[in-house]
């Protein structure tokens, strides 16, 4: 009876989470925010998850928090089930070829979240038929609200339901052709940068017209918070929720024309636009 309970525990973990161990490749910002994201998620514990970093006491912290943290490339592949590529470009093409060999078509697959690498690139370099699954989180996933982008040439929609598993539990998820891949990098990976410099304008002008500081930044980002919250909960198009708030001869209109002399609509829309030409050339393909 004992172990009939235990191995029904056990399906119903695995049901609940199908990806088995992950191993992230790259222990930086947005690969420690991935791990802490799922394990903030109760779907997978810490044990299971291999983190990477060349300096291995860089990532003291995560072990303490019962994360397996490695320098071996190598070996975190030879462990996992799931291998997510979580460093820079320019060191994308050398982690290729450290791993080849230890890349199996009938094991893994592989996630990359590295910017402008499109998935035949990595195929090619790996030389073997491995699902591959593109996916651009932000570093709100370590709070499990990441907009995680997902694309995929050669992975099969068993494999692509798998990474989206893995992105649903820590925040929201849409799957988008590869070409669209670069956009969603400056609107999503770099849009919280954008969003967060937002929030620190508005709170500078709560300190200018009265307010504490701290009183500012609360007030500033909750209410960002709760915009947001509208558009997502209603989904629908935020003009809608402005024309709420905009009365004949009001504050409101008053401030949002003076926002749009200034150019505030156009600065977002050309640092977007910006952001993703720049993304489009980080990774340098290698001819011949």
């Amino acid at each position: 009876m004992k172990e009939r309970k235990e191995r029904k525990e056990r399906n119903e973990r695995k049901a609940a989470r199908p990806w088995g161990r992950i191993a992230i490749l790259g222990g930086g910002n947005i690969g420690r925010a991935i791990a802490e994201g799922l394990v903030h998620s109760g779907r997978c514990s810490a044990s299971e998850i291999l983190v990477t970093r060349r300096q291995a006491p860089l990532l003291a912290e995560l072990a303490r928090d019962g994360f397996i943290a490695l320098s071996d490339n190598r070996d975190a592949v030879r462990r996992a089930d799931v291998v997510i590529l979580a460093v820079q470009p320019q060191q994308i093409v050398g982690l290729l070829d450290e791993i080849r060999p230890d890349v199996s078509p009938r094991k893994h697959l592989i996630v990359s979240i590295v910017s402008g690498v499109r998935t035949r690139d990595i195929l090619a370099r790996l030389r073997k038929g491995v699902p591959v699954v593109r996916a651009m989180p932000n570093t709100a996933i370590a709070i499990r609200e990441s907009m995680t982008c997902l694309a995929s040439e050669e992975a099969s929609p068993g494999n692509l339901d798998i990474a989206r598993s893995i992105f649903d539990a820590v925040g929201r998820t849409l799957v988008i052709h590869e070409d669209l891949m670069i956009p969603a990098t400056a609107l999503c990976a770099c849009g919280i940068a954008f969003f967060l410099r937002s929030i620190r304008a508005a709170s500078q002008g709560g300190i200018e017209i009265g307010f504490h500081s701290d009183e500012a930044l609360l007030m500033a980002a909750q209410t960002a918070k709760g915009a947001a919250s509208l558009v997502l909960r209603a989904e629908r198009h935020p003009e809608p929720e402005i024309d709420k708030v905009t009365t004949p001869r009001g504050c409101t209109i008053a401030g949002l024309n003076e926002m749009e002399h200034q150019g505030f609509s156009s600065a977002l829309i050309k640092g977007i636009v910006t952001s993703s030409d720049k993304a489009g050339k980080l990774f340098v393909r290698e001819r011949g």
